[in-house]
């Protein structure tokens, strides 16, 4: 267990939640409903609704919200819906992890691609920049005033394999597998979520050089995650935490 790890964008990045509630609630529902097709409305014996619900439930949007989603998904006919990850490239060798959910990868790849080019990206084949990260059970939390040895004596107990605590937010670690788990285990704590996801952490981190590339690098991850297509946008940089403060405002 480190105190330390390539977390703390993902961190800086998740801890703007609150700001977006909107729209990821509506990324959220589009997530649930799609589980809710493929296996049923039952959230025990469907483990994707399970997730889908949990990280709902993560994000605070209310139980009535939830369970009107799942009836209204039940009693709906719809296309299927689909995850895709694309993979590429931001401003200054940052790699990119776009995890998507779509009923039309005719839309979608155009879509991202468009944004990848009006951005200064690339946009690659699968497997161009998927060996830089590793999937992973990620956690960010609410630090509650507490420091880095509280929180990685709390990530030990809980079964964490990393912990990383900047500022206000700390984020935990754990293999895919561990997400319910760990979760029930953060919960039972009294621990506030920021977030709960199994996305991706990348294995090392880029150095951005200058604040100009910064803004590239944080424009383009927001274009992004604006489309409706894209759940999750992840990214390799290692950006100072107040140049993203300064430039997200």
């Amino acid at each position: 267990m480190a105190g330390h790890s390539h977390s703390s964008n993902i961190a800086a990045r998740k801890g703007a939640v609150d700001k977006q509630r909107s729209k990821n609630f509506n990324k959220l529902s589009r997530q649930i409903m799609s589980a809710v097709r493929q296996g049923g409305q039952d959230i025990e014996s469907n483990l994707k609704l399970k997730y889908a619900v949990e990280k709902a439930r993560a994000a605070n949007v209310p139980k009535d919200n939830i369970e009107r989603v799942i009836k209204r998904a039940a009693g709906e006919a719809g296309g299927d819906m689909e995850e895709v990850v694309y993979e590429g490239y931001a401003p200054g060798g940052i790699a990119l992890m776009v995890a998507c959910l779509t009923d039309n990868r005719h839309r979608t790849s155009p879509d991202l691609k468009h944004v990848f080019d009006k951005f200064g990206g690339n946009l690659g084949t699968p497997g161009s920049v998927g060996f830089l990260f590793q999937q992973r059970s990620i956690f960010v939390c609410d630090a509650q005033g507490e420091d880095e040895d509280h929180w990685v004596e709390l990530g030990l107990e809980c079964g964490a394999q990393d912990v990383q605590l900047e500022g206000d937010v700390a984020t935990l670690l754990a293999l895919p597998t561990e997400y319910l788990g760990l979760k029930a285990q953060l919960e039972a704590r009294g621990v506030k979520l920021h977030s709960a996801e199994i996305g991706y952490v990348p294995l090392n981190s880029v150095a951005v050089a200058d604040k100009e590339t910064a803004s590239k690098v944080l424009r383009i991850v927001a274009a992004l995650d604006d489309l409706d297509d894209v759940q999750s946008v992840y990214a390799n940089y290692d950006i100072p935490g107040e140049w993203i403060e300064e430039l997200s405002t």
